[in-house]
Protein backbone atom coordinates (compact mmCIF):
# COMPACT_ATOMS: atom_id res chain seq x y z
CA UNK A 1 0.00 0.00 0.00
CA UNK A 2 1.31 3.58 -0.92
CA UNK A 3 1.62 5.38 1.93
CA UNK A 4 0.11 8.11 4.52
CA UNK A 5 1.93 11.41 4.26
CA UNK A 6 5.31 11.75 4.22
CA UNK A 7 16.44 22.87 20.13
CA UNK A 8 20.11 24.08 19.81
CA UNK A 9 24.06 25.12 19.71
CA UNK A 10 24.71 28.79 18.29
CA UNK A 11 28.62 28.57 16.94
CA UNK A 12 29.73 32.03 15.48
CA UNK A 13 28.40 35.04 15.39
CA UNK A 14 30.04 37.94 13.24
CA UNK A 15 29.98 41.69 13.58
CA UNK A 16 27.63 43.77 11.29
CA UNK A 17 26.33 47.12 11.05
CA UNK A 18 23.42 48.87 12.86
CA UNK A 19 21.77 51.02 10.38
CA UNK A 20 21.17 54.65 12.10
CA UNK A 21 17.16 54.58 11.38
CA UNK A 22 17.12 51.94 13.73
CA UNK A 23 15.74 51.94 16.87
CA UNK A 24 16.96 50.40 20.36
CA UNK A 25 13.86 47.88 20.18
CA UNK A 26 14.33 46.56 17.10
CA UNK A 27 18.39 47.04 16.60
CA UNK A 28 20.27 44.23 15.17
CA UNK A 29 22.34 44.40 18.12
CA UNK A 30 19.94 44.06 20.77
CA UNK A 31 19.85 41.11 22.37
CA UNK A 32 16.32 40.30 21.88
CA UNK A 33 17.22 40.27 17.93
CA UNK A 34 20.01 38.29 18.11
CA UNK A 35 18.11 35.64 20.09
CA UNK A 36 18.05 32.07 17.54
CA UNK A 37 15.82 30.34 20.25
CA UNK A 38 12.28 30.64 19.21
CA UNK A 39 13.62 30.06 15.54
CA UNK A 40 15.23 26.59 16.93
CA UNK A 41 11.60 26.12 18.44
CA UNK A 42 10.34 26.69 15.11
CA UNK A 43 12.76 24.19 13.19
CA UNK A 44 12.50 21.68 16.09
CA UNK A 45 7.95 21.68 15.59
CA UNK A 46 9.01 21.16 11.62
CA UNK A 47 11.34 18.15 11.84
CA UNK A 48 9.07 16.53 14.60
CA UNK A 49 6.16 17.00 12.53
CA UNK A 50 8.20 15.37 9.03
CA UNK A 51 9.01 12.90 11.42
CA UNK A 52 5.68 11.62 12.27
CA UNK A 53 4.06 12.22 9.22
CA UNK A 54 6.97 9.91 7.13
CA UNK A 55 6.66 7.12 9.98
CA UNK A 56 3.43 7.63 8.89
CA UNK A 57 4.16 7.06 5.12
CA UNK A 58 6.20 4.34 6.20
CA UNK A 59 4.08 2.28 7.89
CA UNK A 60 1.66 2.49 5.55
CA UNK A 61 3.84 1.69 2.50
CA UNK A 62 4.99 -1.76 4.67
CA UNK A 63 1.43 -3.24 3.59
CA UNK A 64 0.37 -4.09 7.10
CA UNK A 65 -2.59 -6.60 7.67
CA UNK A 66 -1.65 -7.38 11.52
CA UNK A 67 0.91 -6.98 13.80
CA UNK A 68 4.30 -6.34 12.96
CA UNK A 69 7.64 -5.91 14.41
CA UNK A 70 10.76 -6.63 12.52
CA UNK A 71 14.30 -4.61 12.71
CA UNK A 72 15.59 -5.74 9.15
CA UNK A 73 13.92 -3.37 6.96
CA UNK A 74 15.92 -0.46 7.82
CA UNK A 75 12.61 1.93 8.20
CA UNK A 76 13.00 5.11 10.36
CA UNK A 77 10.70 3.08 12.92
CA UNK A 78 12.53 0.70 15.40
CA UNK A 79 13.03 -2.94 16.53
CA UNK A 80 10.31 -2.34 19.10
CA UNK A 81 7.83 -0.62 17.22
CA UNK A 82 4.23 -2.87 16.15
CA UNK A 83 2.39 -1.83 13.72
CA UNK A 84 -1.18 -2.86 13.34
CA UNK A 85 -4.46 -2.15 11.67
CA UNK A 86 -7.22 -1.74 14.12
CA UNK A 87 -10.09 -1.20 11.65
CA UNK A 88 -10.59 -2.78 8.17
CA UNK A 89 -12.70 -0.79 7.02
CA UNK A 90 -13.04 2.49 6.14
CA UNK A 91 -12.41 4.72 8.31
CA UNK A 92 -9.41 2.22 8.57
CA UNK A 93 -7.27 3.02 11.49
CA UNK A 94 -3.12 2.42 11.37
CA UNK A 95 -1.61 2.00 15.09
CA UNK A 96 2.03 2.54 15.39
CA UNK A 97 3.18 1.44 18.99
CA UNK A 98 6.41 2.24 20.74
CA UNK A 99 5.50 0.74 23.71
CA UNK A 100 5.61 2.40 27.57
CA UNK A 101 9.22 2.72 27.90
CA UNK A 102 11.51 4.50 25.63
CA UNK A 103 12.83 2.64 22.53
CA UNK A 104 15.41 4.18 20.23
CA UNK A 105 14.35 4.15 16.83
CA UNK A 106 16.34 3.66 13.64
CA UNK A 107 17.16 8.16 13.15
CA UNK A 108 18.82 8.37 17.27
CA UNK A 109 15.60 9.15 18.88
CA UNK A 110 13.85 7.75 21.39
CA UNK A 111 10.00 7.16 20.83
CA UNK A 112 7.31 6.17 23.33
CA UNK A 113 3.44 6.18 23.12
CA UNK A 114 1.16 5.21 20.17
CA UNK A 115 0.91 7.17 16.84
CA UNK A 116 -2.57 6.31 15.54
CA UNK A 117 -3.83 7.08 11.71
CA UNK A 118 -6.94 7.32 10.59
CA UNK A 119 -7.93 7.28 6.91
CA UNK A 120 -10.82 6.59 4.26
CA UNK A 121 -9.03 5.84 1.09
CA UNK A 122 -5.40 5.18 -0.07
CA UNK A 123 -2.71 7.61 -0.02
CA UNK A 124 -2.59 8.02 -3.79
CA UNK A 125 -6.42 8.40 -4.25
CA UNK A 126 -8.01 11.68 -5.06
CA UNK A 127 -9.99 13.01 -2.63
CA UNK A 128 -9.41 10.54 0.30
CA UNK A 129 -8.32 11.89 4.16
CA UNK A 130 -5.79 10.73 6.48
CA UNK A 131 -6.23 11.82 10.06
CA UNK A 132 -2.98 11.52 12.65
CA UNK A 133 -3.40 11.78 16.33
CA UNK A 134 -1.22 10.57 19.20
CA UNK A 135 -2.20 8.69 22.39
CA UNK A 136 0.41 9.23 25.33
CA UNK A 137 3.19 10.10 22.36
CA UNK A 138 6.78 11.23 23.15
CA UNK A 139 10.11 11.79 21.57
CA UNK A 140 12.91 12.23 23.74
CA UNK A 141 10.65 12.80 26.37
CA UNK A 142 8.96 15.36 24.84
CA UNK A 143 5.07 15.21 24.91
CA UNK A 144 3.66 15.53 21.66
CA UNK A 145 -0.44 16.40 21.11
CA UNK A 146 -2.81 17.50 18.48
CA UNK A 147 -3.38 15.89 15.21
CA UNK A 148 -1.80 16.48 11.79
CA UNK A 149 -4.94 15.98 8.49
CA UNK A 150 -3.86 15.44 4.87
CA UNK A 151 -6.23 15.48 1.80
CA UNK A 152 -5.44 14.13 -1.56
CA UNK A 153 -6.59 17.19 -3.81
CA UNK A 154 -5.72 15.63 -7.02
CA UNK A 155 -2.35 16.04 -9.46
CA UNK A 156 -1.50 20.23 -10.71
CA UNK A 157 -0.74 20.83 -13.98
CA UNK A 158 2.79 19.62 -13.68
CA UNK A 159 0.96 15.68 -13.43
CA UNK A 160 2.39 15.90 -9.62
CA UNK A 161 -0.38 14.92 -6.84
CA UNK A 162 -1.07 17.36 -4.14
CA UNK A 163 -1.61 17.55 -0.46
CA UNK A 164 -3.29 19.93 1.35
CA UNK A 165 -1.79 19.48 5.40
CA UNK A 166 -2.84 21.23 8.13
CA UNK A 167 -1.02 20.76 11.47
CA UNK A 168 -2.11 21.61 14.75
CA UNK A 169 0.54 20.55 17.96
CA UNK A 170 1.47 21.02 21.47
CA UNK A 171 4.90 20.46 22.31
CA UNK A 172 5.34 19.76 26.24
CA UNK A 173 9.00 19.67 27.02
CA UNK A 174 10.55 17.70 30.74
CA UNK A 175 9.82 20.78 32.48
CA UNK A 176 6.09 21.50 31.48
CA UNK A 177 6.16 24.02 29.16
CA UNK A 178 4.67 23.83 25.95
CA UNK A 179 5.40 24.73 22.30
CA UNK A 180 2.16 25.60 19.93
CA UNK A 181 2.73 24.87 16.16
CA UNK A 182 -0.27 25.30 13.67
CA UNK A 183 0.21 24.93 10.11
CA UNK A 184 -1.40 24.96 6.79
CA UNK A 185 0.59 23.81 3.67
CA UNK A 186 0.47 22.06 0.24
CA UNK A 187 2.84 19.21 -0.02
CA UNK A 188 3.44 18.06 -3.38
CA UNK A 189 4.75 14.77 -4.63
CA UNK A 190 7.41 15.73 -6.79
CA UNK A 191 9.40 12.27 -7.06
CA UNK A 192 9.04 8.56 -6.45
CA UNK A 193 4.73 8.24 -7.11
CA UNK A 194 5.44 6.20 -10.01
CA UNK A 195 7.26 3.31 -7.89
CA UNK A 196 4.73 1.33 -5.87
CA UNK A 197 5.54 -1.55 -3.86
CA UNK A 198 6.52 -2.61 -0.52
CA UNK A 199 9.61 -0.52 1.12
CA UNK A 200 9.65 1.96 -2.34
CA UNK A 201 8.77 4.87 -0.08
CA UNK A 202 12.30 5.16 0.13
CA UNK A 203 12.68 7.30 -3.27
CA UNK A 204 9.95 9.51 -2.40
CA UNK A 205 10.65 13.52 -2.54
CA UNK A 206 8.34 16.46 -1.61
CA UNK A 207 8.30 20.24 -1.75
CA UNK A 208 6.27 21.73 0.84
CA UNK A 209 5.03 25.64 0.73
CA UNK A 210 2.96 27.16 3.05
CA UNK A 211 2.70 29.45 6.72
CA UNK A 212 2.69 28.73 10.22
CA UNK A 213 2.14 30.04 13.91
CA UNK A 214 2.73 29.41 16.91
CA UNK A 215 4.21 30.22 20.45
CA UNK A 216 7.50 29.21 21.83
CA UNK A 217 8.96 27.01 24.54
CA UNK A 218 9.81 30.88 26.41
CA UNK A 219 5.70 32.86 25.72
CA UNK A 220 7.35 34.24 21.96
CA UNK A 221 4.28 34.38 19.25
CA UNK A 222 5.41 33.70 15.99
CA UNK A 223 4.59 33.56 12.55
CA UNK A 224 6.46 31.98 9.61
CA UNK A 225 5.91 31.87 5.95
CA UNK A 226 7.80 29.48 3.73
CA UNK A 227 10.00 31.32 1.04
CA UNK A 228 11.63 28.31 -0.99
CA UNK A 229 9.94 25.04 -0.81
CA UNK A 230 10.96 22.58 1.76
CA UNK A 231 12.17 19.43 0.56
CA UNK A 232 11.83 16.38 2.41
CA UNK A 233 12.98 13.40 1.26
CA UNK A 234 11.78 10.21 2.96
CA UNK A 235 15.53 8.68 3.15
CA UNK A 236 16.70 11.71 4.86
CA UNK A 237 16.52 12.44 8.38
CA UNK A 238 16.50 16.06 8.08
CA UNK A 239 15.00 18.62 6.00
CA UNK A 240 17.62 18.79 2.97
CA UNK A 241 16.42 22.18 1.57
CA UNK A 242 14.83 24.73 1.54
CA UNK A 243 14.37 28.63 3.36
CA UNK A 244 11.58 30.29 6.07
CA UNK A 245 10.67 33.76 7.00
CA UNK A 246 10.12 33.52 10.39
CA UNK A 247 9.10 37.16 12.75
CA UNK A 248 8.77 36.67 16.61
CA UNK A 249 6.38 39.19 18.29
CA UNK A 250 8.16 42.67 18.30
CA UNK A 251 11.46 41.56 16.86
CA UNK A 252 13.18 41.50 13.86
CA UNK A 253 12.67 39.02 11.04
CA UNK A 254 14.66 35.45 10.94
CA UNK A 255 15.62 33.62 7.69
CA UNK A 256 15.78 30.11 8.31
CA UNK A 257 17.85 28.34 5.59
CA UNK A 258 17.95 24.30 5.75
CA UNK A 259 20.91 24.13 2.96
CA UNK A 260 20.51 23.42 -1.01
CA UNK A 261 19.85 19.79 -1.10
CA UNK A 262 22.91 17.68 1.21
CA UNK A 263 21.24 15.34 3.55
CA UNK A 264 22.51 17.32 7.09
CA UNK A 265 21.24 18.12 10.23
CA UNK A 266 23.41 21.51 9.51
CA UNK A 267 20.97 24.86 9.16
CA UNK A 268 21.81 28.95 9.25
CA UNK A 269 19.88 31.26 10.86
CA UNK A 270 20.12 35.15 9.73
CA UNK A 271 19.20 37.99 11.97
CA UNK A 272 19.67 41.71 9.93
CA UNK A 273 23.18 40.50 8.48
CA UNK A 274 23.90 38.40 11.27
CA UNK A 275 24.61 34.93 10.55
CA UNK A 276 24.24 31.80 13.26
CA UNK A 277 25.11 28.35 12.72
CA UNK A 278 22.82 25.91 13.93
CA UNK A 279 23.19 21.91 14.43
CA UNK A 280 20.06 20.30 14.83
CA UNK A 281 19.61 17.48 17.40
Amino acid sequence: MKKLIKPLLLSCIAATFLLCSCTKENSPGNTDNQDTQSASDLSFAESTSSDIMNISTQSEDNGVTGSYNDSTYGFTLSPCATISIANISSPFQLVVDFGNNNCLCYDGKYRRGKILVSYTGLYRDSGSSHTITFDNFYVNDYKVDGNISVTNIGHNTAGNIIFSVKINSVITDTTGKTLTYTSERTREWVEGENTDGLFQWKDDVYSITGSASGTSFDGTQFTATITNPLIVALNCRWIEAGTIEFTPSGQLKRTIDFGNGDCDNKITITIAGLTFNVLLP
